[in-house]
């Protein structure tokens, strides 16, 4: 595994002020986080693996598209003068020489008063200038025009014979020209395009059978909690449903990361410790959910608080405070002989969500080479039914539904709305120096999707 991060902690911004007391701004978190963080070594992929990845260079077509002149009809292969001044009443009669199919070598020659039926994508033949359709002709069946072609197995004799055309075709009607979508050399594709389907369909098509791109990361997520049970299963008295790791594992593959879900582990850090070096091996870039606060029983916090890579003095996991709401209680820095980086999240589903969006996702998009990394920010008018209000020196991040340049929010601010998210499309920012904003007033709306 290539390394993607460097020492972690340590980066100091001058005027902040540092230790445990250090109140970090939403920015310095995440400068210090995009800053350990570097884009991973590129590699060689099928083309179905590189699907969501980022190519490292340019893609020059070694051959052009179409490769040869080809039909874009059913129909007979003709001379322009062969078929000029046909009409329904006065037909042009040519005599049938063979089929051109698509995929064949060898096509038969069209000469003076010949036709070669011809199916879509076959290469047009030798002497042919032209396609009539099939529709313009009486399919060689005598019998006025025909809508389509019988099939070869149906009609063995159906390319010998006559045919009659009833109406005329310009030169090169019908014909897809050599090199008419790329020409050889041309630049098929420019570094720094993400693979989706088209893109993948046009490199299959010049045949590249793979494709440097810089991969998809690999993301472990992991929800602690004594409390916590998975899905389906049966609560009793103080348990709840583990769906932070549900939603944060969703989230990755949303960035384009390789995401797996661990699931909840109990709050114990030897077990905790052992769970995370165990996953390490398929991680470059991990992530915990809940135990990052202050409490007796904060896990994740006892267990990687003084947990340093193991040839690198002074890095490993650093817990703060951050002026945001929600989500004060973050945890950053790099673990393991790889340094391998991992973000600690809060455990309130809001908290770890918005966490993910901030500072995750970023750093996802960042393994992956890509030059933006942050979701696109607008400006919109706020629509709401009294003022929204802010704790002073926090910046809020509350819940929204955009649309049309108006941002309405959605759900309170509790970091416990998870109701309120599942119907919100984006964040209304609201800086740290506010702490109302009027409705119809100008805010900052990060959209989410």
């Amino acid at each position: 595994m290539s390394s993607s991060a460097h020492r972690a902690t340590g980066h100091d911004h001058a005027g902040a002020g540092s230790g445990p007391d250090r109140l970090w701004s939403v920015q310095d978190h995440l400068d210090d986080v995009l800053a350990a963080v570097r884009p991973l070594d590129p590699i060689e992929l099928n083309l179905l693996d590189a699907q969501g990845c980022f190519l490292v260079d340019d893609v020059t077509v070694p051959l052009s598209l179409p490769p040869f002149d080809n039909s874009s009809m059913d129909g007979y292969a003709v001379r322009v003068t062969d078929v000029a001044g046909a009409s329904e009443e006065f037909p042009a009669v040519l005599e049938v020489v063979g089929d051109v199919a698509a995929g064949q070598a060898d096509p038969v020659a069209v000469g003076p008063g010949q036709a070669a039926r011809i199916m879509t994508g076959a290469p047009l033949p030798p002497g042919a200038e032209t396609v009539v359709p099939v529709e313009w002709t009486d399919g060689g069946l005598g019998e006025g025009p025909v809508a389509g072609m019988r099939a070869r197995s149906l009609a063995p004799d159906g390319a010998l014979g006559q045919v009659h055309v009833y109406r005329p075709a310009e030169a090169r009607a019908h014909v897809r020209a050599k090199g008419s979508d790329v020409r050889a050399g041309d630049r098929a594709l420019e570094a720094g395009t993400v693979l989706g389907p088209p893109q993948i369909g046009l490199l299959a098509a010049i045949g590249r059978g793979t494709v440097r791109v810089r991969p998809r990361p690999r993301v472990v997520v992991l929800s602690t909690g004594s409390e916590l049970v998975q899905p389906d299963e049966q609560l009793a008295a103080g348990q709840i449903y583990d769906s932070n790791s549900f939603a944060l594992t969703a989230a990755a593959r949303d960035a384009g990361a390789i995401a797996y879900r661990v699931g909840a582990v109990a709050d114990d850090a030897e077990n905790l410790r052992a769970t995370i070096e165990d996953q390490l091996v398929r991680a470059d870039l991990m992530v915990t959910t809940g135990g990052v606060s202050v409490g007796a029983y904060d896990v994740v916090k006892e267990a990687l608080a003084h947990v340093g890579d193991e040839d690198e003095a002074g890095s490993g996991v650093d817990f703060r405070k951050l002026a945001m709401q929600p989500g004060k209680p973050q945890g950053f820095g790099s673990i393991g002989p790889e340094h391998t980086p991992l973000l600690a999240l809060p455990g309130n589903p809001v908290s770890s969500y918005v966490s993910f969006e901030l500072f995750v996702r970023p750093a996802i998009r960042t393994l992956m080479g890509l030059p933006d990394v942050h979701r696109p920010t607008v400006t919109a008018t706020l629509a709401a039914d009294k003022a929204l209000t802010s704790p002073k020196g926090r910046r809020q991040f509350l819940r929204g539904s955009y649309a049309d340049g108006s941002v309405a929010p959605v759900g309170g601010s509790g970091s416990h709305l998870v109701a309120a998210l599942a119907h919100a499309d984006a964040l209304i920012v609201v800086p740290e120096d506010t702490e109302s904003v009027e409705p119809g007033a100008e805010v900052e709306v990060v959209l989410l999707g």
